[in-house]
């Protein structure tokens, strides 16, 4: 089966700032949220690797833009470091020497023909702003997260058309703070739904910004929603898999699209005294100023079930309380990750938003194949044989072009990721580049035999696919 993708479909790669630059030349009150998690629970880390190393990208960066103009690479996401942007992020005294990275490595990728994307926070808000103001919580954070994207905006939207406020702006509160599996584990759903509320309230301010100084690109959010599937037809499965939407994919999506919250999400807000604390002035925001597209990362299905048992009312407020998850029999598995690979969910997620969001612009941000012990698919070469990825990429892509085919709106597919990268808590544990890693001190990179098969699927935008 050969599949012609269309001539202005992206095809590209990302990462991120924490991911891969390493800790050189940062400064003693630079922390980010994950250096500090880091520092704190070092052992949870798989074999200890951290974005204390990282890939080493701060020394690295020419090295693997020069391997992205090799393979003809057209767009490049990544993000800034908010914590490094900042020498002191309330009085917002840039770090120049940070700053001039971000540019030099803006100039490389332009220069390399390759298309830069940035994210403003992609896990990296500044440990000084959790300390003082418990982060998200606080809207003084996010009055100075504006200040932050206007300098930002200011010193990089002549060069950058693709900007985005948040990376997966869900998680961090979900594992830390819903089921308080990360550290430092504090379970406050009520908390919870306050991060998420104050990143929505964020976005829109920062897309009123950028809207009113009148740059020339577009902003958006990259969000992580779950294609949620029931275990039956029957109303209680049905229930579940709407309440998970509900709690976990609509509470951003609704907002940043919509410019409006679900009003049965409000009410179980209420009734569950976990209502995040808004104003009537910052609900016109939000209604008012709404993504120009979006970013969706999507890995796997999530599949749930009616709960069995009644909900332990001694215990917090949880989502769980309406669903459970199910697993479901025969599914074809990723073992070393631990996730289901059904490559359909491409195309339900994008009937999804094309049926519930106005067909709204969007690119894949994220999707990839994490392995762990590439280095038992080396051939004599040394070259990793990782045929396992261009499957899962094909199968992947295949579904998407279809979905495209059939009038989604749908731009483009970035692979997760460029280069093997950190991961938390898992490290280097699995690996999700085109591009190998070694974990010697100069972090040498190679091609994978992906990187060559990526750089052909760019060249001659065609997916040729085994006849099944």
């Amino acid at each position: 089966m050969n599949i012609t993708i269309p001539e202005n479909f992206v095809i590209g790669a990302a990462s991120s700032a924490w991911q891969t630059e390493g800790w050189k030349g940062k400064k003693d009150n630079q922390d980010s949220f994950l250096d500090l998690w880091y520092k704190n629970e070092t052992f949870v880390w798989h074999d200890g690797y951290g974005p204390d190393t990282a890939t080493n990208f701060m020394e690295n960066y020419q090295t693997d833009i020069d391997l992205m103009k090799d393979i003809h690479l057209t767009h490049y996401r990544t993000s800034i470091n908010w914590a490094r942007f900042f020498t002191d992020h309330e009085n917002l005294i840039v770090d120049e020497e940070y700053a001039a990275h971000i540019d030099a490595v803006i100039d490389s990728l332009i220069a390399a023909g390759v298309e830069p994307m940035l994210c403003l926070e992609h896990y990296e808000v500044p440990a000084v702003l959790l300390e003082k103001y418990d982060g998200w919580s606080s809207k003084e954070v996010v009055a100075l997260y504006i200040s932050y994207a206007e300098i930002a905006f200011a010193r990089y939207a002549d060069r950058v058309n693709y900007w985005f406020t948040f990376n997966e702006p869900i998680v961090p509160q979900t594992r830390c703070y819903l089921d308080a599996v990360r550290w430092p584990h504090e379970q406050d759903t009520k908390k919870w739904m306050t991060w998420n509320y104050h990143k929505a309230l964020a976005t829109a301010k920062a897309v009123k910004l950028f809207h009113e100084k009148k740059y020339s690109g577009r902003i958006g959010c990259i969000l992580n929603p779950e294609m949620v599937y029931a275990r039956s037809s029957a109303p209680h499965d049905q229930k579940a898999a709407h309440m998970y939407d509900l709690f976990f994919n609509k509470v951003f999506f609704d907002p940043m699209i919509l410019g409006e919250y679900p009003e049965e999400l409000l009410d179980l807000c209420s009734t569950h005294d976990i209502m995040f604390p808004s104003t009537e002035e910052e609900m016109a925001i939000i209604k008012n100023h709404t993504v120009d597209f979006l970013g969706i990362n999507q890995y796997y299905p999530k599949r749930v079930r009616a709960p069995h048992y009644q909900w332990n009312q001694e215990t917090p407020f949880h989502p769980e309380m309406f669903y459970e998850n199910f697993e479901l029999p025969g599914r074809k598995m990723n073992n070393s990750r631990g996730w289901e690979i059904y490559p359909k969910v491409m195309y339900d997620m994008a009937v999804y938003l094309k049926e519930n969001y106005g067909n709204i612009p969007w690119l894949v941000t994220e999707n990839g194949m994490g392995r762990e012990q590439e280095e038992l698919y080396m051939n004599e070469a040394g070259q990793v044989q990782d045929d396992y990825r261009i499957d899962f990429i094909s199968q992947h892509l295949r579904w998407l072009l279809q979905a495209v085919e059939e009038g989604a709106n749908c731009e483009g597919y970035m692979l997760w990721a460029f280069t093997d990268c950190v991961s938390p808590m898992n490290a280097f544990k699995n690996r999700y580049g085109l591009v190998r890693i070694e974990l010697d001190e100069d972090r040498t990179r190679s091609l994978k035999k992906s990187g060559l098969w990526y750089k052909q699927l760019i060249t001659e935008k065609q997916l040729i696919l085994p006849e099944q």
